[in-house]
């Protein structure tokens, strides 16, 4: 099976272009703005025209498009997010290949969710902010195209290569500076927020299953648990042997870390370990019913909008219905949170 692979040096990218290479099967062509990539080509400038010359060239029997971006203000956005998505859509539509498209989209199409509800792919999208808005988009012009093509909106991606100005990141840069320095005390902010994290590897999977699949529509890949992020911070300063306390600039009061309360031995952690561990660990839920969380937990109070340190416009919840990528791609998440921290955590320190 030859793939084109779009966008294979951004951090979802790398991971598909990884899996891919490892099946012997798959015959892999790059296609991305760097100098590393087997096609040189921008989609937010380039023709239509030009990129149907490639394809009909190559003739890919899959076209994976992981390409975009999550910065920058609303031009910009629609330029690589929406534009970009139209222009792979109509040549795909003028060549002659036939091929499959997988397009990543993303949470943020959702916007705020019910604090304990599970998003369903059938949910109404409402999105908070024009990342989300330039994502929908360009959801909208490939499940209007025609094409043999199906979207999975990805949430939270964690594990190895986060990016340093993402939440857990800038958490992990946070703690390595705690640590460098000996300051017994992390102030956070917006810890409050949870989040559907999912291992970017397990992404990886499911972007190669749906290649494979004849699944089309839209499709949720996330783990289908939401974790508070104050959780994600507690299990981070385990993982990394941050002794000190983690203080919430707009929550309850400072809580010492799970190795305070273990007196400095981490193998044993604290009151919080259990706990934290059967949160966001191996799932022990019934993964069948995603909606049923093991251990309900009231919704945090509200934060102005500028104390969330995500910058998606989903507000204080997100939680992924997960059944459909189980039903239709094979799918299940493999790798918990704990371990996708502690890969971000080896890259963190790896700069002490």
């Amino acid at each position: 099976m030859r793939v084109l692979l779009i966008g294979p040096n951004g951090y979802l990218g790398r991971f598909v272009a990884d899996r891919l290479l490892a099946d012997p099967a798959v015959q892999l062509t790059a296609l991305g703005r760097g100098d590393d990539a087997d096609v040189r080509f921008d989609l937010a400038s380039g023709s239509p025209g030009a990129l149907t010359r490639f394809l009909d060239a190559v003739h890919p029997g899959v076209v994976i498009n992981c390409a975009g971006t999550t910065r920058g203000g609303a031009r910009d956005l629609t330029r690589h997010n929406t534009v970009a998505v139209a222009t792979v859509c109509e040549a795909l539509r003028r060549s002659r290949c036939g091929a499959r498209l997988v397009q990543i989209g993303c949470a943020a199409e959702y916007g705020p969710s019910q604090p304990g509800s599970s998003t369903a792919e059938d949910a109404v999208p409402r999105p908070g902010g024009p990342y989300g808005v330039s994502k929908l988009a360009a959801t909208e012009l490939v499940l209007g195209s025609g094409l043999d093509a199906v979207v999975l909106r990805v949430f939270s991606p964690a594990g190895p290569g986060t990016p340093a100005g993402s939440p857990l990141g800038r958490l992990a840069e946070a703690m390595r500076r705690a640590m460098q320095t000996g300051d017994g005390e992390l102030k956070l902010g917006g810890l409050g927020v949870q989040r559907d994290f999912i291992d970017v590897r397990d992404v990886a999977r499911a972007v190669h299953a749906a290649s494979l699949s004849a699944a089309q529509g839209v499709i949720n890949i996330g783990s289908g648990r939401a974790v508070r992020l104050r959780d994600a911070a507690a299990i981070l300063a385990r993982v990394a042997g941050y002794g000190g306390a983690l203080h919430e600039l707009d929550g309850p009061p400072p809580l010492r870390s799970p190795l305070a309360h273990s007196l400095g031995h981490p193998t044993t952690g604290g009151p919080h370990s259990a706990a934290l561990a059967h949160t966001v660990g191996h799932p022990r839920h019934d993964p069948d019913h995603p909606t049923h969380p093991t251990h309900p937990t009231a919704p945090p109070p509200p934060l102005p909008p500028a104390a969330y340190p995500y910058p998606d416009g989903c507000g204080s919840w997100q939680q992924a219905d997960v059944r459909t990528a189980r039903d239709r791609l094979g799918w299940r998440p493999r790798i918990n949170l704990e371990e996708s921290l502690a890969d971000i955590w080896m890259e963190a320190a790896c700069r002490i």
